[in-house]
């Protein structure tokens, strides 16, 4: 197996099972995932003290943006669904702006990684949707242990099981 990180073609990917391997093949450093987990972290106990704070206000923000985001999932195969995560951030942060702190803690440590570890660009400029899920399912394999250490040699095929 080569060492290059898997590239999308210069057409879109057109499902998230087809994403997915080219996202995990963009993190084969170990310390770059490490500063994924510490900045999706951060978010979600930003996420979980603005639901605490105001459920009220976060719970309409989510009920508003549900169906912009599973339209925006769906948008990404054809074109960036950023207006969509852009607009959901936004009424997010209406309802709380500890959310923006969240946001902004959760992309300066993913970004710190691929700009000045990993030497790469992040996903999300090209699909930011499925690179938060990607972000979410990566988090979930670092919890149960799949991705805590390994190269990339060891971290690409991880993507296809």
């Amino acid at each position: 197996m080569s060492d290059a990180p898997l590239q999308p073609s210069t057409d879109r990917i057109g499902s998230f099972a087809e994403f997915w391997p080219y996202y995990i093949s963009e993190h084969r450093v170990a310390k770059s995932r490490w500063l994924h987990f510490v900045g999706t972290s951060g978010f979600l106990l930003t996420l979980l003290l603005s639901i605490l704070v105001a459920p009220g206000r976060m719970g309409i923000a989510l009920a508003l943006c549900a169906g912009a985001l599973a339209a925006g999932f769906q948008m990404e195969r054809v074109r960036s669904s950023a207006p969509v995560l852009l607009g959901t951030i936004v009424a997010f942060t209406i309802a709380n702006p500890l959310v923006l702190a969240g946001v902004v803690w959760a992309y300066a440590f993913a970004w710190f990684g691929h700009f000045r570890v990993e030497n790469n660009r992040p996903a999300t400029f090209v699909y930011p949707l499925w690179s938060l899920t990607a972000d979410f399912k990566m988090y979930g394999w670092m919890w149960t242990g799949r991705l805590w250490t390994g190269d990339g040699r060891e971290v690409a095929p991880l993507a296809r099981s």
